[in-house]
């Protein structure tokens, strides 16, 4: 699916768009289960607005402006499903991680037309670090975007930096660390970005008339240890490709709670 120049491109730079990894007939479907996955929650207690607080945004600018996020997306639609174990991404991610792919967690994200959340700049590593830093983000774009609808931007080399302090654990200092920093990632529907999970990224506000929605699947080899304890999201664990050779000793530790709220 990508060529030795574009592997080591990713190693180098930390971030790698890969174009046409699924076909509109694919991206229709996941469009149209984010649709009905923002439309159940409308209806229900979980329903609740994602958007980032800080002084990166004045509070009244902040309070306007939306951001729909929701966790384990393959298991709210079967799309999903196919497509974090889809052939074309297996083949990506066997040259940027290895012969053993393991699934950390899904999720979607949705910036509404002309009020779409902006997200400053950040690491993930300080939601989940691992020892050996092999874990990526695969952010699929459902629809074209540019730095109109708030496309995301990556500073190239900067995994290279390592764990960087982060402001409440969220985000980097805007001042240090602003939007416009980054290098935008325009990109297609059905194109992925991939990124590392130390490379530094965020994305402006949705200025436009059209939506961004994004699914955003994170991988490790499943040898890479957690460093600590870290949230737990229900489908951790799931191979896609090769084997999970030290099952009983890496395995996610859970409990179950009877939630009767």
């Amino acid at each position: 699916m990508i060529s030795r120049e574009e592997a080591n491109f990713y190693q180098e730079n930390g971030y790698l768009l890969v174009r046409d990894v699924f076909n509109p007939d694919e991206i229709k479907e996941m469009r149209n289960a984010v649709d009905l996955i923002i439309s159940r929650a409308a209806q229900s207690k979980f329903d609740k607005n994602h958007t980032w607080e800080g002084d990166y945004l004045g509070d009244e600018d902040v309070r306007k402006l939306v951001l729909k996020g929701f966790h384990e997306v393959h298991y709210h639609h079967a799309s999903f499903n196919r497509a974090a174990v889809h052939p074309n991404m297996v083949a990506v991610l066997q040259q940027l991680i290895g012969p053993n792919v393991q699934l950390h967690h899904s999720k979607m994200l949705v910036k509404p037309p002309e009020k779409g959340a902006a997200f400053p700049m950040h690491q993930d590593y300080p939601y989940f670090p691992h020892t050996r830093h092999t874990m990526l983000a695969a952010s699929v774009h459902l629809d074209d975007a540019d730095e109109e609808n708030g496309c995301l931007h990556v500073i190239p080399g900067s995994h290279k930096e390592g764990a960087l302090p982060h402001v409440g654990k969220h985000y980097l200092d805007h001042r240090t660390y602003p939007i416009s920093l980054g290098t935008p990632c325009v990109a297609k529907a059905g194109d992925v970005l991939f990124f590392n999970y130390l490379t530094i990224h965020g994305s402006n506000v949705n200025r436009s008339a059209r939506p961004r929605r994004n699914v955003l699947f994170q991988y490790r080899d499943p040898q890479d240890e957690p460093l600590m304890e870290t949230h737990f999201d229900w489908g951790m664990g799931l191979m896609v490709a090769g084997e999970n050779a030290d099952y009983f000793r890496f395995r996610e530790r859970f409990a179950v709670r009877n939630n009767k709220d």
